[in-house]
């Protein structure tokens, strides 16, 4: 049996390629929408993709299952099981195979057995692999979002990103039921999961990228709880608010990812067209750094920084419903199919051009000025707001704030605050914080293309007020 793990780290999400090399069948799980590079494993490997499949409809990025089954004439196979809220809506028109407990399927002498294992979501399944030509017991388990290494799928994501109300504790409760089962089998079988450290699918996933059911039988948080209500109270306690995008992702791959074809560059637009654009309402998303962004910025783009969360704060501030425009270093041609390759991994493949960083100076050639967004440090903001002077605005998530904050600030998260925009006073400037920096200039740049004059960053935010010694207010426990 052939058997390779692919890492998006950006997604920190994992992928596999399953094959038999006797036939030169090869199945892939849970494929993202940059479907190429299984394509190129598998050919300079002597395989060919027949089968795809993946464990669940997936919250936190575009499944590329559709896509690839499409490009590589390959058998779909998919879930069954989620009843009529949670069926797969395009499965009959892609031909898919549906899947079910005790279903199983043969990429050549290499045979996938399906096991139903509800909790993180309802129609989730976990594929117990067996080389055939060599062994009658599985090797390992393809468990998804169910168990990862040092944690589990969490069971709210339904209720608090997609708004399916009462549907947490029923998941955390069939969650504990499917590890029931699961931890029946053999201690010498390999789990191999969905995600790695940093995906909010879970808590505290570890960053290792594989285990073995004995090992998280031992050191697993979640297999030490042998008393349902316990394991409720505890797989729902704690779990990090989920992004905004989730709930979008949701519909996509429950309604069928549009199929895109082969990647195509977005064409490089003249600077003429940039007034003409902003002027009409169009988002324009500047992706450089955020200490350049705030010395000179077209006035009207939005900063969304390329680093490690530009797909978060992508997903969470651009609209689903409109063409996107890029605003990018033009010295590195690479960084245009970077960016889209983000963008369409989550959904957001309406890009219908981009500009280099040469508008910048054309901008100030012939409009006189670029835009600034002023930093400010612990002490200057507490003067002014000592003074009445300010108005400071908290951008972190509430339970941040919850936890402590400045003295004085409201409080709207980064994602909400397009929503929100009426609450925030404008008849002072108005000073963004969070808690070191870095969502603070998202905002300061989203207020400052919505029209709000005079805005400013905290730039080391509340650890630099904490460190400071300066006041600090709680709320609850």
């Amino acid at each position: 049996m052939f058997f390779r793990h692919f890492y998006d780290a950006q997604l920190a999400q994992a992928s596999y390629l399953v094959g038999c090399p006797t036939t030169g069948e090869a199945l892939v799980v849970d494929p993202n929408r940059d479907i190429d590079p299984y394509l190129r494993a598998a050919e300079s490997e002597g395989f060919r993709v027949t089968h795809v499949t993946e464990t669940h409809i997936h919250a936190d990025f575009v499944s590329g299952a559709r896509e690839l089954a499409h490009r590589a004439d390959a058998r779909l196979y998919l879930s069954g099981t989620g009843g009529p809220d949670w069926c797969y809506a395009y499965a009959a028109e892609a031909g898919a195979s549906l899947l079910a407990e005790g279903s199983s399927f043969r990429v050549g002498h290499v045979r996938i057995d399906v096991m139903h294992t509800p909790g993180h979501t309802p129609e989730h399944l976990t594929f117990l692999v067996t080389d055939t030509a060599t062994a009658d017991q599985p090797m390992g388990a393809l468990t998804g979002d169910f168990v990862f290494v040092g944690d589990v799928g969490r069971p709210d994501l339904l209720e608090r990103a997609a708004h399916i109300a009462g549907t947490m504790e029923l998941g955390a409760r069939q969650l504990f039921r499917s590890l029931q089962r699961f931890r029946q089998l053999p201690d010498f079988l390999q789990i191999w999961p969905g995600h790695g450290a940093g995906s909010a699918c879970g808590k505290s996933l570890g960053a290792v990228p594989q285990s073995t059911l004995g090992y998280e039988k031992r050191f697993n948080w979640a297999f030490a709880v042998n008393e349902e209500d316990a394991f409720l109270d505890a797989v729902l306690a704690g779990q990090p608010d989920p992004p905004r995008y989730f709930g979008q992702m949701k519909r996509i791959n429950r309604d069928g990812p549009r199929l895109l074809g082969a990647p195509r560059r977005p064409d490089r637009l003249p600077f003429e067209r940039l007034a003409a654009l902003l002027a009409a309402g169009a988002v324009v998303v500047d992706a450089r750094p955020a200490r350049e962004f705030a010395l000179g910025a077209v006035p009207g783009t939005i900063n969304i920084p390329l680093n490690r969360a530009f797909t978060t704060w992508s997903g969470s501030l651009l609209p689903y419903d409109q063409e996107l425009y890029l605003l990018l270093d033009h010295r590195d041609p690479s960084m245009v199919d970077d960016v889209v390759r983000r963008l369409a991994g989550i959904g957001l493949d309406r890009i219908a051009g981009y500009f280099g960083t040469d508008v910048l100076e054309a901008w100030r050639e012939s409009r006189s000025a670029l835009q600034t967004i002023p930093q400010m440090d612990a002490s200057q903001v507490r003067a002014g707001v000592d003074a009445g002077q300010l108005t400071l605005l908290d951008v972190r998530n509430g339970s941040e704030w919850d936890a402590g904050h400045v003295p004085g600030a409201s409080n709207i998260p980064v994602a909400d605050l397009d929503a929100r925009l009426a609450e925030v006073p404008q008849d002072r400037p108005v000073v963004v914080h969070c808690q070191s920096g870095s969502r603070a200039a998202i905002a300061a740049s989203l207020l400052r293309a919505r029209g709000v004059g005079e805005v400013r960053v905290f730039s080391r935010g509340f650890a630099e007020w904490s460190a400071a010694g300066y006041p600090v207010e709680r709320r609850g426990p």
